[in-house]
This record gives C-alpha cells, structure tokens and sequence, in this order.
C-alpha cells in the first residue's frame, strides 16, 4: 500500500486515505465486498475524494460497475502505471509505446464510455447511435493500434541494424537493471559521467540510454540504463514495451542495482528477479550491486571494510563474489565494480578462445 501511494503521488494525486480488505478471492461484480462499499461511500462524503485506485487489474465489468456506485473515477494498477509512463516518456518510441499500451487497455472498456446512454432510457435516439458510436469508436482504435504496432515495429527494425553493427564492433554492452527508484540512473550517471536527470520518482528512466565507457584495462564496452521494474508488472506493459526491453536480451551482463538499505529490498529484488525469469533472462550473466550503502557507513574506506553482506532472502543464487557494495550518490565503490565488470569481460573472453576450434 505504501508503493500504491508512491505511484499516485508520482502522478500527481494528493492522497487522503487508504483501505485493505482481506478475502478469499475477489468479487466479480465489485472486486470488493459490498461492506467495503458501503464505506467508501461513507468516506465520500466526509473527504470528498474524486478518485479511487486499486492495487490490482480491475476487470472491466468491475470498475464500471464502481464507477455507477461510487460515482466517482476508477483506477486501476495498469491505469495509474500507464499514466505515470505518459508522464515520463520523453523519445518518440517511447511515446509510441505509451498511446499502444493505453488504447490496448482502452479497447475492452469502450463500453463503459457509453452507459450515460443508458441512464436516458429506452425509446428513440438511445439505442441506435449510441452502438454505431461504440462500434465506430472500436474501427477507430483498432486501426490506430495498428498504426501504432506498424510505427513501433519500424523502430525495432532500426534498433537491430544498430544491434548488429554493435556486434560486428566486437564492443561488449552491459545492461543496468532493478526495482524502480533503486538507484540505476544514479549509477549511470556514476559510471558515464553523464548528466542525466535523477528523479525521486517511480519510472523517471523510461527510454534507455545508452553510453560508450572503457575500462581502467582499455577494454571499450557500451552501458545501457533500463526501465525500472516493478512488482505486479501488468503484461500489457511487457508486450508493448518489448522494443526497450530487447536490450537487456542483447547485454553481454546485467548488472542488477538493488537498494540495499530499502526496507523491502529483499521483496524488490525477489521481484526483478521473477521479471527477468518470465523474460527468459534468468541464466544471463549477472552482477548484483548492492547501492545506497552510504545511509550506513560515513566514509569509503568504511564500505571497503564491510566483512558483512547484508543477506537477501531466498536469494540462493547470489555468492559474495556476485555482488559488490557501493553508493552510487557518492561515487564509493565504483572502481571496484568497474573490475567486476573487467573481470567478466576478461573471462569471457577467455572462455570464448578456448572454444574455438584448432
């Protein structure tokens, strides 16, 4: 519930109360039960809210079938996640993939947009042009999601021309990975020297980035800075971003930024980690760096000294050998994660002349 109410107020809604109800599997009509109900419309006319938004996927009977209770607008976690990505995204592709996932998550709730037709009554004038209007208004959408896919497909197709002349390069691409708000960008900034902006806010870094860095060995490599994960990620968003999401499939090394000093850093990193499986990236190389380490020791040399590491639950894959330490905001550490990286690489490549054939 607390990231709930980080996502709203990262879309600028003002937060004036919250309500968790337990059961044993939602109500297909509601979502919640009809005391629930009864409570929100009490809450209503003591606050006066004008929105109410759930953690999960409302279906769309469910958030019709609110919006005629309570009267107020529903949103949904796609919806607010959505509105949020709108909000952020700054490069055409971007942009593109945002209108995508919207009139994809539009289209099965067009319905909805209608029902004041049907609150007129019966008779002449209510039947009839609201469906030719509701049927027009799904021709329109479908076309433009087709619009859309095309535009996309043809951005994806200039991104693998660009992939491939990277590989002939032979140049290694390294890709920032983690929770949203967990530091990456920061990193980046670190690690490139770049002046991104950095943002306290959920999904600030939605197009990638890309950056040209070399190694203290001379070793040339390309470090891309990713969207940010989330828990409960809506599959409509994967699917429509997969364009962005293709070069964490192309890095030669995931490096997965984790705020070691969040509260629920475990449940975050748990979290990408299950993204990363459903995106069948589960068995690519990784370094897990352990960020924010500033808010618990004073100085660098304190960090260095660590004998510790601080243990991620159920997290059996991790070694000490997987992970490095570091503050991205103070610059601590970073060298020592730059030999990781080198480390890699250089295995790597040892590795790949042992393969090859006399």
């Amino acid at each position: 519930m607390e990231e709930l109410s980080y996502l709203a107020k990262t879309a600028d809604a003002v937060v004036v109360g919250k309500l968790i109800q337990k059961l044993g599997r939602p109500s297909p009509a509601h979502y919640i039960g009809k005391g629930k109900i009864d409570e929100l419309c009490n809450l209503k006319e003591q606050i006066q809210y004008d929105t109410v938004i759930f953690d999960d996927d409302l279906s769309p009977r469910q958030q019709r079938n609110l919006e005629e209770v309570l009267e107020v607008k529903i949103i949904d976690r796609t919806a607010l996640i959505l509105d949020i990505f709108a909000k952020h995204a700054q490069t055409r592709e971007g942009q593109l993939q945002v209108e995508l996932a919207q009139h994809q998550y539009l289209l099965p709730r067009l319905v909805g947009q209608w029902s004041h037709l049907e609150r007129l009554g019966g008779g002449i004038g209510t039947r009839g042009p609201g469906e030719s209007q509701l049927e027009t208004d799904r021709r329109l959408i479908h076309k433009r999601i087709n619009r859309l896919e095309h535009d996309i497909e043809e951005i994806r197709r200039h991104r693998d021309l660009y992939r491939k002349r990277r590989r002939t390069m032979g140049m290694p691409v390294v890709a920032l990975v983690g929770y949203t708000n967990g530091g990456k960008s920061t990193l980046f900034n670190a690690l490139s020297k770049a002046s991104m902006v950095v943002k306290a806010d959920l999904f600030s870094t939605l197009d990638p980035v890309t950056r040209r860095l070399t190694l203290p060995d001379g070793q040339r490599f390309l470090i891309t800075d990713t969207v940010g994960f989330i828990h409960k990620l809506p599959p409509l968003l994967i699917a429509a971003f997969r364009a962005t999401l293709e070069e964490l499939s192309e890095a030669n090394l995931l490096v997965h930024v984790v705020d070691i000093m969040h509260k629920n850093a475990s449940y975050q990193c748990l979290a990408v980690e299950k993204i990363l499986e459903e995106l069948n990236l589960n068995d690519k190389p990784r370094v897990t760096v352990f960020n924010k380490l500033d808010l618990a020791v004073g100085s660098e040399e304190e960090l260095e000294g660590l004998t510790t590491i601080p243990f991620l639950e159920g997290q059996s894959r991790l070694s000490s050998k997987d992970i490095v330490v570091i503050s991205a905001a103070k610059g601590w550490g970073i060298n020592r994660l730059l030999e990781k990286i080198s480390g890699h690489f250089s295995t790597t490549l040892r590795q790949g002349m042992m393969a090859k054939p006399k």
